[in-house]
């Protein structure tokens, strides 16, 4: 009868409000959860077949649930260089354990980026969920599989080891005073003989002193640091904006050679008439335009020159850059040396750049990449299931996965030094409170009448 289907409606409209009013109290307690997002409620009515023409029987109401997993909540700056959210679309992938994964253990997602070190080296978020990133390899590029959870894996940043870079490059800035004098011991300078200035540099009561002695620092790949010698002597004046030149290392015993101890190079410098170098016409490196490039063979290795075979390092090509060395009347100077190269440093910080590499910074001003943080997108976010942890795991509605370098392919960026806050508007939320204490309450209401109602048929019986 109708009364009894107005008591049904009563309870359903109950129910209904009962989980609009746990979806309320939900988004409320999370409204300081990083990256939380808020579910609502929507309700439909339910039609049920009329059985008396004429007469109404009501069918009530049912509450569906609905989150929006897919909606922004704003970015704000934090104070850790490994929080991190994402702006626009795509989830971290996440799992419950940090070492041996395998296929079979499960994988999450979450935008809640507030990672930071473990006591085991693995970046973890609140929820103690490791992060999952694509390793660097050998060639420092990443292997992205856009569909291979497995290529993934935890990614730690302890126990990486010192970091060393052997010096590959220098470049030299300084001037040769063209206005000096040519030397009393130029005229029996020999660079083959004992006459060489490498010879002075080992012993000055022997050799050709040069005018000027540029000295630079090589690090070994041990990150030892080499110290190697550029000395020139100014030629006589039949030969204008000419030098002799000579590389060699100091000490002479650091470098095992076929000409005289330590000589790398030896040859003549060739300047232009604007004070300008003329590598074209340079022998200092061999043949006249030869490279700027010293090239040391290994020790023990085969061949020379080479490190010397006490040193126990690898072999090593410096190219040098001298297309800042001048030939003009003032002092001769050195104004500046750079090169590259590192000696033995360690960790002092993570960093996660926008394209998601997460990368050690060490104290000797390296940076080593440790790995790629790949980004999960689906076709319908809003499908995923809520876990615990401010998680999701995967569903057949929410559509096939894929992994995708942030910013490629319409995953969102990473946004370092940041977290996502939560999507949950509290004055919404405290107005959705009310509405539904108010339709809860109407709903007993119906249940009281209705009962009231019951009572009046069953009186007129007695």
């Amino acid at each position: 009868m109708s009364i009894n289907s107005a008591m049904l409606a009563g309870v359903s409209g109950l129910v209904a409000n009962s989980s609009a009013l746990a979806a309320i109290s939900d988004n409320i307690a999370n409204v300081n959860t990083i990256a939380y997002k808020r579910n609502q409620v929507n309700f439909a009515n339910v039609v049920t077949a009329q059985a008396v023409s004429g007469k109404y029987s009501a069918g009530g109401v049912q509450g569906t649930t609905r989150s929006f997993v897919s909606q922004q909540g704003l970015i704000q700056t934090s104070g850790s260089t490994t929080d991190l959210a994402i702006s626009g679309d795509g989830f971290f992938v996440v799992t419950d354990k940090g070492a041996g994964l395998t296929a079979a253990d499960g994988r999450k997602f979450t935008r809640s980026g507030a990672f930071s070190v473990d006591a085991d080296g693995y970046l973890v978020n609140d929820a103690r969920l490791y992060l999952q990133g694509w390793p660097v390899q050998a060639d420092g590029t990443f292997n992205v599989n856009p569909s291979d959870l497995t290529a993934m894996d935890a990614i730690n940043v302890k126990n990486l080891g010192s970091a060393v870079e052997a010096t590959t490059d220098v470049g030299v800035t300084a001037n040769l005073n063209k206005s000096g004098a040519v030397s009393t011991g130029e005229a029996a300078y020999n660079g083959t003989t004992v006459a060489s200035m490498s010879d002075y540099a080992s012993d000055p009561t022997t050799g050709t002193r040069p005018d000027f002695v540029i000295e630079m620092n090589v690090i070994d790949s041990t990150g030892g640091s080499r110290k190697v010698g550029m000395s020139f002597l100014k030629d006589d004046a039949a030969a204008p904006n000419t030098w002799h030149a000579e590389i060699y290392s100091i000490p002479a015993t650091d470098a095992t050679v076929a000409g005289r101890p330590g000589q790398l190079a030896r040859g003549q410098v060739m300047f232009n008439q604007d004070g300008t170098i003329n590598l074209a016409t340079t022998t200092l490196f061999g043949a006249a335009g030869a490279a700027p490039t010293l090239a040391l063979a290994a020790s023990g290795a085969a061949g020379t020159p080479r490190w010397a075979n006490s040193l126990g390092i690898a072999a090593q090509t410096v190219d040098l850059d001298l297309t800042k060395l001048s030939q003009y009347s003032a002092a001769s100077t050195v104004n500046s040396i750079a090169s590259n190269g590192a000696g033995v440093g360690n960790v002092v910080a993570i960093e996660v750049d926008e394209a998601g590499v997460v990368s050690a910074i060490y104290d000797n001003s390296q940076i080593r990449k440790i790995a790629q943080v790949g980004l999960a997108t689906f076709p319908n976010a809003d499908a995923l299931k809520s876990v615990s942890g401010n998680a999701y795991r995967p569903t057949i509605p929410a559509g096939e996965m894929v992994i995708k370098a942030a910013g490629i392919g319409g995953a969102g960026s990473i946004s370092p030094s940041s977290l996502e806050a939560s999507t949950v508007d509290l004055s919404a939320e405290f107005t959705g409170l009310i509405a539904t204490q108010k339709a809860y309450s109407a709903s007993s209401k119906i249940i009281t009448t209705a009962d009231q109602m019951l009572e009046e048929l069953i009186n007129i019986k007695r």
